[in-house]
């Protein structure tokens, strides 16, 4: 079971994200200078709209993933991509070679399988994609009531793989083992006491890299939207969770 919400209060702009995330809202969170040093669009998963979609590929730019956390992954028996890549390595041995074994920012990938849901026609319309992310967030939610038999079978009839929504898993201790966008993200709605699936897109800027900061900064505070650094989160998550 998620963990209950502890009665310790987090910063003013820490609440105001999880506000944001509650009511539908993109958030913009920025890692760190010294990790990707990328501000990723955010939103709840179960809040995905098509119009929510459609911001992240036009105003973001990056690839559209859903994470969750760890402990949904273990319950589903979902195998991360690159265990996949390992234990195909046999067959294939090709992926022996192409098998990323250390990241230059980080000491594994959150990467899991990708999906998609099955009332969807490709999958990669807004549409379809939002219509994927919000099931994961369903999910999520369902996972707070449901054995575990009954959460797979209802992952099972209700997505197929492979698909257009990458899956991201969190580490199993979040911000005190990791401190990706993933894990960023997951803690904000943990401690918020939202459901446990966050989409996240990267921000590109028109050079084709990584949006700065401060343009990324000027773009929240145009539209409305709260604007945290990574750092952020991590002060107040281990406050929170003593």
């Amino acid at each position: 079971m998620m963990p209950a919400p502890r009665p310790i209060p987090v910063p003013a702009a820490v609440a105001a994200a999880g506000d944001s995330l509650a009511q539908g809202e993109p958030v913009l969170l920025f890692d760190a200078a010294d990790r990707e040093g990328e501000t990723d669009l955010v939103i709840l998963s179960e809040r995905a709209t098509p119009e929510l979609v459609r911001l992240m590929r036009h105003d973001g730019g990056g690839l559209i993933c859903t994470a969750i956390s760890e402990e949904l992954r273990r319950r589903l028996g979902l195998p991360f991509f690159s265990e996949l890549l390992a234990v195909a390595e046999g067959a294939y041995p090709v992926l022996s070679g192409v098998r990323q074994q250390a990241l230059r920012y980080d000491r594994r990938s959150a990467f899991g399988i990708t999906v998609n849901h099955r009332t969807n026609f490709t999958g990669v319309p807004d549409r379809d994609r939002a219509t994927t992310i919000r099931a994961v967030g369903e999910l999520a939610a369902a996972a707070r009531k449901l054995d575990d038999g009954p959460l797979r079978e209802k992952f099972v009839a209700e997505f197929t793989s492979p698909g257009h929504v990458p899956l991201l898993y969190s580490a199993p201790q979040l911000l005190g083992e990791r401190k990706g966008h993933t894990e960023l993200a997951i803690s904000l709605a943990r401690m918020a006491g939202l459901t446990e699936s966050a989409t996240v897109c990267e921000m590109l800027g028109d050079s084709g890299g990584p949006r700065s900061p401060d343009a990324a900064r000027r773009y929240a505070d145009s539209h409305g939207f709260v604007f945290l650094e990574g750092r952020s989160v991590l002060e107040a998550w281990v406050a929170w969770s003593g």
